[in-house]
């Protein structure tokens, strides 16, 4: 599924999503967020993309590239910013 923004797929309670939306916060990288509790669809999209788990954050990019509990760097990298 190819979109034309970044879709955090994430809960309310995880700790790297929390800090996955303050590094795009920070950046000022426009992101959708779907809370997967809160979103049966964005659910299955996580277990699908990540072989059944419900691994957050899952990070699907516009050009279909998918980072899961990525780091700040591993962002950073895919995004060509600085940390």
């Amino acid at each position: 599924m190819a979109t034309q923004t970044i879709r955090m797929y994430a809960t309310a309670w995880c700790g790297d999503c929390f800090r996955a939306k303050r590094f795009f916060d920070t950046h000022e990288v426009t992101y959708d967020y779907i809370d997967i509790n809160d979103d049966p669809e964005g659910a299955r999209i996580v277990e699908q993309t990540n072989n059944g788990s419900r691994s957050v954050p899952t990070i699907i990019f516009p050009d279909g590239s998918v980072l899961v509990e990525p780091s700040d760097h591993e962002l950073a990298d895919k995004l060509q910013l600085t940390s």
